[in-house]
This record gives structure tokens, sequence and C-alpha cells, in this order.
């Protein structure tokens, strides 16, 4: 039985509406390349390879979501898709390959934020030049939280695991600048959630 998560079901549609134009107006490849952080389920990587079939996508995560990502890409049989890729983002086995997207969604408050200064050191050896990062999620803003349900939210995570919790922007941005990426656009999304895109 295939994995399932609401959420996906419920972002998927304004993600791609922001994917769509971000391969139209910042990325220069007409066949670009994604590597997604965190595959989850696997229901984004499929539906985003559908909707835009001029992308190549590879999944990535942790072995024991393989299986989950891995029946959902062979029900969809899309030729675009690649088999997740084993990755824990503050090991070795990072791509040797680069990528023009490095997108994830969701990711950054799960992780322990060792997890996040690697994720973008290494993510950003992996984006080609002119390539961009692309993360969905929940964000804080000067150390304010952009609603009460995040607030609630973060507090539900942070009484789960105390080394995780929504990032703040500026900390992201700190990260990002040290890596070599340049901020360009902040896209505001349903139910309190940001996309943020950084440029190599």
């Amino acid at each position: 039985m295939k994995p399932y998560s609401a959420a996906c079901e419920q972002n998927r549609e304004p993600i791609l509406q922001v994917l769509t134009e971000l391969i139209t107006t910042e990325v220069k490849s007409h066949k670009p390349t994604v590597l997604e952080i965190g595959s989850g389920t696997g229901q984004h990587a499929v539906y985003f390879a559908a909707a835009l079939p001029q992308l190549t996508w590879h999944c990535s995560d942790q072995r024991q979501y393989h299986p989950g990502i891995q029946a959902w890409l062979d029900e969809a049989k899309l030729p675009n898709i690649h088999s997740p890729i084993n990755l824990n983002v503050s090991e070795e086995g990072w791509p040797e390959t680069q990528f023009d997207i490095i997108y994830s969604a969701n990711v950054t408050h799960i992780m322990h934020w060792q997890n996040v200064v690697d994720l973008f050191a290494k993510g950003a050896a992996c984006i080609k030049p002119a390539g961009i990062m692309v993360c969905y999620g929940p964000f804080n803003f000067e150390g304010k939280y952009t609603s009460a349900s995040n607030a609630q939210f973060d507090q539900y995570l942070r009484s789960q695991d105390p080394e995780s919790g929504i990032r703040n922007f500026e900390d992201l941005q700190q990260l990002a600048k040290e890596a070599g990426l340049k901020f360009v656009r902040d896209y505001e999304m349903p139910a309190n959630n940001r996309i943020l895109v950084w440029q190599k």
C-alpha cells in the first residue's frame, strides 16, 4: 500500500504554479534537472514530474522511505522521474552531478539545525551555476511567527523533538550567503507557508 500525505495533495497545485514560473524565469536550461531533498511519500515527485514533462526529477530520502516512494513511481510509470537516491544531508552520499534545481518541501523545520546547515552547504555544491534552491514550508521573519497557527505548530514540533522547529529566514539567509547563494524570491503560499528561492 502506498503512503499518503493529505498535505501533499493540498499544497501541490500552488507549489506547481511557482515551479512553473521559476523554470520559465530563473532556470536557463530547456530540460531542467531537479533533486528533491526529502521526497517523503513520493506524491510531489509524481505530480510535478507529470505536470512538467520537461523536467527530469530525482527523488532522495533516507532508505526507510524508499519503498513508499518507489510504489508511487511504479504506479505512475513516468519517463522523467528517477528512483530515490539514499541521502542523509549530513552524511556522505550526495550526488556528484549538479542539478538546475534543488527542491525541498516541509523539510527544514523537521531537521535538526546541523542538518539545515549541511543542506545549504552541501546542497549548494550540487547546484549548477545560475541554478536555484527552492524551499517550501513555514518560516519566521525577524524571529516572529507569521500566524498563531504557526506558533502552535512550532510548539508541537519542539515538544516532539527539541532540536526541530520553524526556522528564521534570516538564519537561512546567512547559510545561503555562506554557501554562495543569492536570495531572489519570497512567495506567499496558502496556510501560512512560503516558498523561498536562492540562486547560485
